[in-house]
């Protein structure tokens, strides 16, 4: 085994996959048929007690405490993948758009990976408190989703459940760049784009899908060396739907988490 009793382990949103289909064998368990995943299939999230193979368990960094480690192994796991799958390079102009807990951690791998690249963030007009968040972590420019940032953004990554960003972010891509969707799925449609002015000079769009074991292994111990520091508002789990409500009103700066009794 990989751990001894009274280890601190996390999991991340993947539980179990089977190893053995195509994309388990190269590494892209995100993709297999099969997996399980988090809170979904297993319990987790609104849990005090699960189950998990230990090769998909954690060691948490000794600096981070339960609190702060929370959003780390969700948010901060998959905004690392949608990052490393940006392709940024130093140098270059990353756009965010929206920032919420993913973003606010992401903003900080970035500024420390690539310190001589531009930041940019876009979220909704009213959401001054995340504008203010994200200048405080670095971003060299804040604008609302349909500004125009004072240059072309080499990689864009969306973090929003709406699709009008998607249009957005690619009006403002610089030729040959890539935008990243880190989202499960949209809750209003993507708008009708124009190849010629989204598309053309050979624009690329990615999706995410899910986490590996590698993106949290890879992950966690970059956090500690930063050090990335979650903003976090925490709620008991009996004011889990109020956190709900106010994740859903774009009310809630960094990220949430549920405390659960001892």
């Amino acid at each position: 085994t990989k751990f001894k009793k009274g280890d601190r382990v996390g999991i991340a949103w993947i539980n179990w996959a089977c190893g053995q289909c195509s994309f388990c064998l190269k590494g892209e368990e995100n993709l297999c048929d099969k997996a399980k995943w988090t809170g979904k299939d297993v319990d987790g999230g609104y849990a005090q007690y699960t189950v998990v193979p230990e090769d998909f368990a954690y060691p948490i960094p000794e600096r981070f405490t339960d609190l702060q480690a929370a959003p780390l192994l969700c948010a901060g796991v998959i905004g690392y993948r949608a990052l490393r799958l940006s392709g940024m390079e130093d140098g270059k102009v990353l756009g965010l758009y929206g920032f919420g807990a993913s973003a606010h951690i992401v903003i900080q791998i970035a500024k420390y990976k690539y310190p001589n690249g531009k930041v940019f963030v876009f979220s909704r007009l009213e959401q001054e408190e995340h504008q203010n968040l994200a200048r405080k972590l670095g971003a060299d420019w804040t604008g609302a989703t349909g500004d125009t940032p004072p240059r072309k953004l080499n990689y864009a990554i969306d973090f929003t459940p709406v699709g009008v960003p998607v249009r957005e972010a690619l009006t403002n891509l610089e030729k040959g760049g890539r935008l990243v969707i880190n989202a499960i799925r949209k809750t209003t449609p993507i708008p009708e784009l124009d190849y010629t002015e989204h598309l053309w000079y050979e624009k690329e769009v990615k999706s995410v899908a899910n986490v590996t074991r590698r993106d949290a292994q890879e992950f966690l111990p970059l956090a500690a060396e930063i050090p990335i520091v979650p903003e976090v508002r925490e709620f008991r789990l009996d004011e889990a739907n109020e956190a709900l409500i106010l994740l859903k009103e774009g009310r809630i700066r960094g990220a949430g988490v549920l405390s659960l009794p001892e």
